[in-house]
């Protein structure tokens, strides 16, 4: 039985755990996607209206793709947790005392005497509501979802993939030769990846310069192998 108690500084961090998740999944896939298509895309062809085209049609499939992923996963989230409070309150009314029993177990497993482990049981198992989110919380580890999450993380993700896959995209607009922007949109864009990564490891507690590093080469990684297969299949 899980003993951990779940503070409100706690709830707190996990919600903004979502948020930051979110925009983690929504950008590093933003930046990296079209910047490798972008790229690879230039190793074929040398008119950036062609790649800006293509690119803008991937930011759009891409960031509904992945939007609808954060909507799934935010509902089965919800759906989950909706099926485990209706066993639980299935449990509480047809098998009260082995829920009784449970209940003390949690009690004896943070130090509580026998006594006050009998008292504490009887106090929450007279409002059926709140011994239901007790156990919801304490047995099974779960935290009531957001009722909102789905719609939020779907908008979270598929905006923060907008928002980095315009900028290897950008230099394209401005720059007719898609050998020219291509320079320019290496370099735009692996700073970015470096800078989000950066961020993004001293905020998850990684080592900020080496997780900036590893962005930083995934990138640059897709990116390179995209464009020397757009060169191979050229010649």
């Amino acid at each position: 039985m899980d003993t951990h108690l779940h503070h409100n500084h706690t709830e707190s961090h996990l919600k903004s755990s979502d948020l930051l998740r979110d925009v983690v999944i929504g950008m590093s896939d933003g930046l990296t996607v079209p910047f490798a298509l972008a790229a690879g895309l230039s190793g074929a062809v040398g008119n950036s209206s062609i790649i800006i085209i293509a690119g803008i049609a991937e930011i759009a499939a891409g960031s509904i793709a992945m939007g609808l992923g954060g909507y799934l996963a935010g509902k089965t989230e919800q759906d989950h947790y909706d099926s485990e409070v209706k066993r639980e309150y299935d449990e509480v009314e047809n098998l009260r005392p082995r829920e009784i029993e449970e209940t003390k177990e949690f009690f004896a497993n943070i130090g509580l005497s026998p006594a006050l482990q009998d008292q504490a049981t009887e106090e929450i198992a007279q409002d059926k509501d709140r011994w239901v989110d007790f156990m919801m919380k304490y047995e099974l580890g779960l935290e009531k979802p957001d009722p909102k999450r789905a719609t939020k993380s779907a908008l979270n993700i598929g905006l923060s993939y907008i928002a980095g896959g315009i900028i290897p995209l950008s230099p394209y607009f401005f720059i007719s030769n898609s050998t020219e922007a291509l320079k320019i949109s290496v370099v735009a864009t692996l700073v970015c990846l470096f800078v989000f990564g950066y961020f993004k490891s001293k905020i998850t507690g990684v080592h900020p310069l080496w997780g900036a590093i590893k962005v930083t080469l995934i990138g640059a990684v897709a990116a390179a192998a995209a464009f020397g297969v757009a060169k191979l299949f050229q010649h």
